[in-house]
């Protein structure tokens, strides 16, 4: 019996989405990490900059694996083009808080759509769309 008042307690709590207030709250601590001025800075010592980073370098990891899919079977997504830099993950950082910083303090929307957004005003391909036949 107290194993199903735990489960029900389980399930009945509100699952928590990762907002857009909450993702710039972690982002500038992300980027204090790399301002630090350290040689190597680590935005990961920080539990606020490395959950950025992590959501971040996730997105950008499920995109290129739907982008490279998509390529299978003949079409491009286009959506960004990402330039292979060495400080590819700060980029990434002040792509999302400069989008950030154009939007109202709380910004309705999902992160995802927060995030595809600034990537790609930031990182824009170079090639048009295919023109569909």
């Amino acid at each position: 019996m107290k194993i199903l008042i735990v489960l029900f307690a389980l399930f009945a709590l509100p699952a928590h989405a990762y907002s857009g207030k909450e993702l710039r709250e972690d982002c500038l601590a992300a980027e204090g990490s790399f301002a630090s001025g350290a040689t190597s800075p680590n935005a990961y010592q920080s539990p606020k900059g490395a959950r950025c980073l992590g959501y971040l370098e996730g997105f950008v990891d499920g995109y290129a694996v739907s982008d490279r899919l998509a390529e299978s079977v003949g079409v491009k997504l286009n959506a960004f083009c990402l330039p292979k830099s060495a400080d590819l993950s700060y980029r990434l950082v002040r792509s999302v808080l400069a989008y950030l910083d154009r939007q109202p303090p709380n910004p309705d929307g999902s992160t995802a759509a927060i995030v595809a957004a600034a990537l790609s005003r930031t990182f824009p391909c170079g090639e048009p769309l295919e023109p569909r036949r």
